[in-house]
């Protein structure tokens, strides 16, 4: 298992591998979806009162980072 600031867990088998917020089975793509759909924060937080900001700004963080973690991949 991999685990991202204490919030973000990688677990073979659960949601197909992709990470996910703490032990719940909501993925950072999730997130990334609903924002991208043009929720908001709070919007997010009033669906899933599971939630709160820190996990959506933690998920956006590790999104970022593994863009960049991509991007520097490719261009070595």
């Amino acid at each position: 298992m991999y685990i991202y600031k204490n919030i973000i867990s990688v677990e073979e088998g659960k949601r197909n591998g992709k990470p996910c917020i703490r032990d719940m089975r909501i993925t950072v793509e999730d997130i990334l979806r609903w924002l991208a759909s043009g929720m908001s924060f709070e919007d997010i937080i009033q669906d899933f009162p599971e939630l709160n900001k820190e996990d959506i700004v933690v998920a956006l963080e590790f999104s970022a980072n593994q863009q960049k973690r991509i991007f520097y991949d490719v261009a070595a």
